[in-house]
């Protein structure tokens, strides 16, 4: 019963975190500049983020991650965030939470398997409208640019105190064992059937991304 419902849960998931990306390709206007989503090295995506006062453990909700590499985007590796004193920004009905990872100093920090959100650079509110060039701070030394989506609308959101780490019932609900963090988010896993949806999200809105930030290029 247990594996079953994990793995239920774990599924739905990664289809309410494909909805979540989605979102942000259908609102370029008011989501994540598609400048910001071309640069990001990794995204985490949090879908239904609550108040810790709602949750048993101090774990604020669960999510799914995914990272460049050489062949593509890696197969998703599943995180659990908590800690920290953000929750007061959270309304009682729960947000998704977006988080992208920006540089190499980032990625090594989500790589260690226990990612600790401080507030000295390392994460920041990020850019929300179709350009991000006005406020270029977060090219600089920022590892971990945060949203949050509420009714539709996307905003920064400050994690301080935040920590991220690997959520290894939903890891073994999917994959049938306790894969390694590194391994999944550096390509060393294939993608299960289960991601393919959550996947094709992925593609699809740093494939826009992408697009766009070329055109912008040639027109410059």
């Amino acid at each position: 019963m247990w594996a079953a419902s994990a793995r239920e849960d774990s599924i739905e998931r990664l289809h309410n975190a494909a909805d979540v990306l989605q979102a942000i390709v259908d609102a370029p206007d008011k989501g994540v500049p598609e400048e910001v989503l071309d640069s990001a090295k990794c995204m985490v995506v949090v879908p239904h983020l609550v108040k810790a006062g709602f949750i048993i453990g101090g774990k604020h909700g669960r999510g799914v991650a995914t990272c460049r590499t050489s062949t593509g985007w890696s197969a998703p590796a599943f995180i659990s965030v908590g800690g920290g004193s953000w929750g007061l920004q959270i309304g009682a009905e729960g947000i998704d939470l977006v988080m992208l990872v920006m540089n190499d100093r980032g990625l090594q920090h989500l790589l260690s398997s226990k990612f600790e959100i401080t507030g000295e650079g390392s994460a920041a509110a990020g850019p929300v409208g179709r350009h991000a060039s006005a406020g270029t701070d977060w090219k600089l030394n920022t590892e971990l640019l945060t949203y949050s989506r509420s009714k539709g609308a996307f905003a920064g959101l400050t994690l301080e105190g935040a920590v991220i780490e690997p959520d290894e019932d939903s890891t073994v609900a999917i994959y049938g064992s306790n894969i390694p963090f590194r391994t999944t988010l550096t390509g060393g896993t294939a993608t299960p059937p289960e991601a393919s949806t959550f996947m094709a999200a992925v593609r699809k809105a740093a494939h826009k991304a992408a697009v766009h930030e070329a055109r912008e290029r040639e027109s410059r």
